[in-house]
């Protein structure tokens, strides 16, 4: 490879075909055009080596997943993911092979969330890898769906299933540390590709907009970042762990191991949507995401107070070790 330039139009251009603002990446900037009416909605999101992947990751996989983690931000927010800048930062540099299939894994991440890359940075510096994205998306004007926004008698939702990503990380650290749990082939494969390719759902983008009182993806674990939307919004939380929604591979792995249920809770790296929903705005919300294909699963009510009281089996107040991952 000789150079910048060369990575960049060798691999990341043909990413931005299509999409006339994008100047074919050689230019400086980008530009977009909002559609009428809609606000534009911008977020950001990094990650990096030995903390968000594994170094000898697959680069489809790593690509994949930098682009996922910030389409989720803004499925939660009820808006269309549109275009992407990005920057890398590279400790080395990367051969063709591994350019090749990073570019694949983003590649297949825009056609699956209807995203394109419009720009960005390359560069290289000292430390690990990282990938840092700003994705942005349309939401129509004054209808963006905010954390701070629930309100005492909303039904708590959340989308797919929650704990597999964090525990087919568990699972990479146990096989790491010579003491895999003895979970079938099936069950492994699922939960670590949920960890490497997480899949926030943007077919209930429509039922956010029109139901949800307040919403937020899950990123960080569930009661973290439901603790969050609840202090900002100045209530506090009810949730039944009885109510969680598992996959197979995860019941399975909570029947070898009860603690797991505390990963699941707190592990984060789900990228599934927390929302909360008015009674009068229930039927419609599981309606809608029934008809989107999206499941749905009520674990709890927003109530009078502060924080988040979680309820175990026997349905007595339990508490973790730590509510969720925190870089600091």
């Amino acid at each position: 490879m000789a150079g910048e330039a060369d990575i960049i139009q060798g691999f990341f251009a043909p990413l931005a075909a299509g999409f006339d603002g994008a100047f074919g990446l050689k230019d400086d900037a980008a530009a977009i055009t909002p559609p009428p009416g809609c606000d534009l909605v911008v977020t950001v999101d990094a990650i990096a080596a030995g903390v968000h992947f594994f170094p000898q990751d697959d680069a489809s996989d790593i690509g994949w997943k930098a682009l996922a983690v910030n389409v989720s931000d803004l499925i939660a927010k009820g808006a269309a993911p549109h275009a992407y800048v990005m920057s890398l930062a590279f400790p080395d540099m990367p051969d063709n092979a591994w350019l090749l299939g990073f570019a694949t894994g983003l590649a297949e991440a825009q056609r699956a969330f209807g995203v394109t890359l419009i720009g960005g940075d390359t560069d290289r510096r000292p430390g690990p890898l990282s990938v840092t994205i700003t994705a942005v998306g349309f939401v129509p004007a004054g209808r963006i769906v905010r954390r701070a926004t629930a309100m005492v008698g909303d039904h708590v939702f959340v989308s797919g299933t929650l704990g597999d990503s964090a525990l087919g990380l568990q699972l990479r650290w146990e096989a790491a540390a010579g003491a895999p749990f003895t979970v079938s082939t099936a069950h492994r494969s699922h939960l670590i590709g949920r960890y490497l390719r997480p899949r926030p759902p943007l077919a209930l983008v429509p039922a956010l907009r029109e139901f949800a009182s307040a919403s937020m993806d899950i990123s960080d674990g569930l009661v973290k970042d439901l603790t969050r939307m609840v202090d900002a919004s100045g209530v506090g939380a009810l949730i039944d762990t009885e109510a969680f929604p598992l996959s197979d591979a995860a019941r399975a792995v909570v029947a070898l191991k009860l603690s797991e249920m505390a990963t699941i809770a707190t592990g984060g790296d789900d990228y599934q949507v927390l929302a909360t929903v008015s009674p009068p705005n229930v039927a419609g919300f599981t309606a809608a995401a029934a008809a989107a294909g999206v499941a749905v699963t009520e674990i709890g009510r927003i109530m009078d107070g502060h924080g988040v009281t979680i309820l175990g089996p026997d349905g007595n107040p339990v508490s973790f070790a730590r509510a969720g991952y925190d870089h600091f």
